[in-house]
């Protein structure tokens, strides 16, 4: 199962233990980031 791809799930995987996990969630908050300041 894929998971999800939303902010408030990106963020409660930045707690797991899994560093892969981690990192993956990191990656799409800083993506959502870099969209957010795009548009302004």
């Amino acid at each position: 199962m894929a998971e999800k791809q939303d902010l408030s799930s990106a963020r409660r995987r930045m707690k797991s233990p899994n560093i892969k996990t981690k990192k993956r969630a990191l990656k799409f908050i800083l993506d959502v980031k870099r969209r957010k300041k795009g548009i302004r």
